[in-house]
């Protein structure tokens, strides 16, 4: 499932062609994806001029002068496709501008796109009891010692908990806990101080890096313009099951192992993650 790094890097590639023009025509191929269309859909964005992208957790924005916003998640394998060279029975949606065509493809339909009113947008459904930002400036320490305190939850749960933390799914996860030295299955609130001002940090390195990258593709994924991620590239722990660790395999032997948490994989250093 595409997560912060790949919505980002999605909302950037629609920026450079979407920002500023005007929706001339909206196609709906089919009644909806994971949840239907808005039954308006095609008159509240026909005319419309788009006036911004953005993103909040792993959901993309596109933001018009009409004051109501498309919000649109990417589910298993969903993308949006820029001047296809030809239509695809899974473009659900098509959105067309005087110069460009954007199709929303999804061959699994777990995605979905709805609207939102913009004055209204930051308690709107998902978002209303979202916790800040991963990449924002009020996650700090502190707010994770907060969040933290007194849980018994392994902190490796704790931090996929968006009431906590706003956008980080599993690969993210897993590459910001090694970074930080922490191992994915101690209590929440028994992570120290000293762990604490590393994990931040960390969190907003790794994302970044594979915002750099054009994200971390899997399966499904691919950028807008069709280029893929190549950050999974770089992964330390995601998927390197009984591989040397990159950071203590010389000196402590390290060997990245795999567990279960809440039904996700994790994958650690049993070694240098405490």
């Amino acid at each position: 499932m595409p997560e912060l790094p790949e919505v980002e890097t999605t909302v950037r590639g629609l920026a450079l062609y979407l920002d500023g023009a005007r929706i001339e025509r909206v196609t709906v191929n089919r009644p909806g994806m994971r949840r239907p269309f808005p039954p308006d859909l095609m008159q509240a964005l026909t005319g419309a001029t788009v006036t911004g992208l953005g993103r909040r957790a792993k959901y993309g924005l596109i933001h018009t002068d009409r004051a109501r916003s498309v919000v649109f998640h990417l589910g298993m394998s969903g993308r949006w496709r820029i001047d296809p060279a030809e239509p695809d029975r899974h473009d659900h949606v098509v959105i067309d501008t005087a110069t460009n065509r954007f199709a929303l493809n999804d061959p699994r339909r777990f995605g979905w796109l709805d609207l939102a009113d913009e004055a209204a947008l930051e308690s709107w459904g998902p978002f209303a009891a979202m916790g800040p930002e991963a990449l924002g400036e009020a996650l700090s320490a502190q707010h994770l010692r907060a969040a933290f305190r007194g849980r018994k939850q392994a902190v490796k749960l704790c931090l996929l908990d968006q009431r906590i933390v706003a956008g980080l799914g599993n690969i993210y996860v897993c590459e910001a806990l090694w970074r930080a030295q922490i191992h994915p299955r101690k209590a929440a609130g028994k992570v120290t101080g000293p762990q604490l001002a590393r994990l931040v940090p960390a969190i907003r390195d790794v994302l970044g890096e594979s915002i750099a990258d054009g994200g971390s593709t899997l399966r499904d994924y691919a950028q807008p313009d069709g280029n893929l991620g190549y950050f999974a590239t770089r992964f330390d722990v995601y998927g390197r099951t009984d591989a040397p660790c990159h950071r203590c395999h010389e000196t402590l032997g390290g060997i990245v192992r795999r567990i279960v948490q809440g039904g996700r994989s994790t994958w650690f250093c049993p070694k240098c993650q405490k």
